[in-house]
């Protein structure tokens, strides 16, 4: 899988590419390990899928991780792309990754799937990931697991100066935009990276929702 991201493209890092080999993906999908490593998103219950390897990839990339980063995902799902980044970053010498999700049953899910794996140094919480962790901000990094229709302010207002916001944009079943945002000392620069499908992101009251 990962020699075949290599070959189109998708890896570009050596940071990335080892990340992508040290996590085994068959631990976080519902999925026998034959399917876990094709190129596609695979259901992880509860209408929710994890993505596929590729865009986990691109996000990396876009995301240009530095050591001592610290890294805020919103959107756990069960735990592979925060798994990921967490890796890339103690190669690159280490860093934090926080983690939020709004589904209690994916929340205890990815924990579970941290500490199968060694991971026990991400920091996970249980709420809604649209207004990120407003007392933990600034964060160097932060990226969206899922689409929203709306631009995340809350997630603008947590970016600190120098850092880059990655989140897909757009309804569900349309057209949706890969957006990358860097935040300088006075402005925000928005580049559309590519077309994307993603689930949408929840939000705290609605249906089947922790309230």
């Amino acid at each position: 899988m990962v020699e075949r991201l290599t070959k189109k493209g998708y890896i570009r890092s050596d940071h990335v590419k080892k990340a992508l080999l040290a996590v085994p993906r068959e631990k976080f999908v519902n999925q026998a390990a034959s399917r876990a490593y094709s190129d596609k998103p695979l259901p992880i219950g509860f209408g929710q899928t994890v993505s596929a390897p590729h865009m986990v990839a691109v996000i990396l990339e876009e995301l240009e991780l530095r050591g001592g980063a610290k890294v805020l995902e919103v959107g756990t799902g069960s735990g592979y792309h925060a798994a990921v980044t967490c890796k890339a970053l103690e190669i690159l010498g280490g860093g934090e990754v926080y983690t939020i999700e709004i589904d209690e049953r994916l929340y205890r899910i990815a924990q579970r799937n941290f500490v199968r794996i060694g991971l026990t140094s991400i920091h996970a919480y249980l709420g809604d990931g649209f207004n990120g962790l407003p007392d933990l901000s600034p964060f160097d990094r932060i990226y969206v697991t899922a689409a929203t229709p709306e631009k995340p302010e809350p997630l603008y207002a947590q970016l600190a100066p120098g850092g880059i916001l990655i989140f897909p944009f757009g309804p569900q079943n349309q057209i949706q935009q890969l957006i990358k945002v860097k935040k300088t000392d006075d402005k925000f620069i928005e580049e559309r990276l590519l077309e994307v499908a993603f689930v949408p992101l929840k939000r705290k009251g609605e249906r089947g929702q922790p309230l």
